[in-house]
């Protein structure tokens, strides 16, 4: 069973599924619909599932607290609510923005959420005391997604501004900000040991940060329309992504490719979820479909899928080259140690930087494959470019500041010039009256004899 199965259906909401995840105990699915109503899906044969309602409007987001007592939600209502996954179904609310709420989710120690909305800012919540804690207030358009990591030191954000942003939750600062999209980033998240980030846009890319070295790993182009949502799985191999295209795909990160595409929905697929341990994942759809896939993939080698989409009678197609960068040596191969370049041998030694020069033929093994001669450069270099664009980060961030200082003082100005005008125009009405007051007074009447 080397390819992922749909393991169930399950049929309830009466609109568009938005938002998707497991229990951490693996035993109960939650999810949130355009329908306003929250489901609790008992993974166990022929059990009850559960509807609760309560949201005035449309659920954009859920999540399961660490240690599944808890199911946040938060809406297009703007409120946030917490529930117990019960019978009773009881809820606490509260008014948590004022716009639309388009995600929420619980710190590592469930102490905290960490609420994202179109109001443009990213706050943060006390979960037993239901009070606000502060506020993260350097987006300047919608805030779409905003999540812990890991271990909750760092908080990351994404939205209509075309950033991606990382907040220390000690300090409360932004640390950094991720500008390489050409439209909305839609979803972010952190893998399972939070050393790397992945960012999502409408502009359908997926691009994978290291925050060890701040710099873009891989990014790909698989999808043919936006990327609506994704999930990790576990063991950080591999990824899995709902597109507004209707498909799933299945990304394998050691390889740097495409091993799957999953035609379950019929329209949009807006979100999906792998569950705690990985052996499953859902998926939901503007069709009002939840489907839940046992995974299997991950338990074979990856030439072992290769041989199995090689049997099968219409193999996803494998992505463009160009489509991932950088693409970096083959991960499961022997890593060459010598070179010959016209019968010169050139060593690898140490760690350093490189620049591709000339082509070179790997004698390593007997693929004979042309790739590229890497010589290095100063590292002095590199520590001078990164100053630079920290220092360009910190400008661009001050000429934020006083875009928006010159935003308030031209609102002021204009303010002060309406107001201005209004007193003029009072001040020659009053004139006005005054002189005809004068003329009324000093035209006498007529006396006739």
């Amino acid at each position: 069973m080397e390819d992922p199965a749909l393991e169930r259906h399950f049929k309830g909401h009466k609109d568009a599924v938005t938002c998707a995840d497991f229990n951490p105990n693996c035993k109960q699915l939650a999810t949130g619909s355009a329908d306003k109503s929250l489901m609790i899906w008992n993974l166990a044969t022929k059990a009850r599932a559960l509807r609760f309602v309560g949201h005035q409007d449309i659920i954009t987001g859920v999540q399961f607290s660490p240690f599944g007592d808890l199911v946040a939600t938060c809406s297009k209502d703007r409120t946030v609510r917490l529930w117990t996954p019960c019978l009773k179904g009881e809820s606490a609310v509260f008014k948590a923005h004022t716009a639309t709420v388009r995600s929420v989710c619980f710190s590592h120690d469930g102490q905290r959420l960490v609420t994202a909305s179109d109001d443009k800012s990213v706050k943060v919540w006390s979960v037993h005391r239901q009070r606000f804690i502060y506020s993260l207030n350097q987006h300047t358009n919608w805030v779409r997604c905003a999540r812990f990591s890991p271990d909750g030191r760092i908080i990351a954000s994404c939205g209509d501004d075309r950033t991606v942003r990382l907040w220390d939750t000690s300090t409360r600062q932004c640390i950094n900000c991720l500008t390489e999209y050409t439209g909305s980033a839609t979803f972010v998240d952190f893998n399972a040991n939070g050393t790397c980030i992945a960012s999502s846009g409408d502009d359908s890319s997926l691009k994978i940060w290291d925050l060890r070295t701040n710099k873009l790993i891989q990014h790909y182009q698989v999808h043919s329309a936006g990327i609506n949502c994704f999930s990790f799985h576990p063991s950080n191999n591999y990824l899995i992504s709902a597109s507004s295209d209707s498909t799933v795909k299945i990304l394998d990160l050691l390889e740097g490719r495409l091993i799957y595409t999953l035609h379950g929905h019929k329209g949009s697929v807006l979100t999906v979820a792998f569950s705690r341990a990985g052996e499953l994942f859902a998926s939901g759809g503007a069709d009002g479909q939840v489907l839940m896939w046992r995974t299997n993939f991950d338990t074979k080698s990856y030439q072992d899928v290769l041989r199995q989409h090689s049997r099968r009678s219409s193999p996803d197609p494998p992505p463009h080259l160009t489509d991932i960068h950088p693409r970096g040596p083959h991960l499961h191969l022997p890593q060459p140690s010598t070179i010959e370049v016209s019968s010169i041998s050139l060593h690898f030694k140490g760690k350093g930087i490189w620049f591709a020069d000339e082509v070179y033929r790997n004698t390593s093994d007997n693929m004979n494959r042309c790739v590229l001669v890497l010589s290095g450069y100063p590292v002095a270099l590199d520590t001078t470019l990164q100053h630079i664009v920290q220092q360009l980060d910190i400008l661009t961030q001050t000429v934020a500041v006083l875009e928006e200082r010159l935003t308030l003082t031209e609102d002021k100005l204009k303010d002060c010039l309406v107001h201005q005008s209004q007193v003029l125009k009072d001040v020659r009405a009053s004139e006005e009256r005054g002189r005809r007051e004068r003329g009324r007074k000093n035209a006498s009447p007529a006396r006739f004899t």
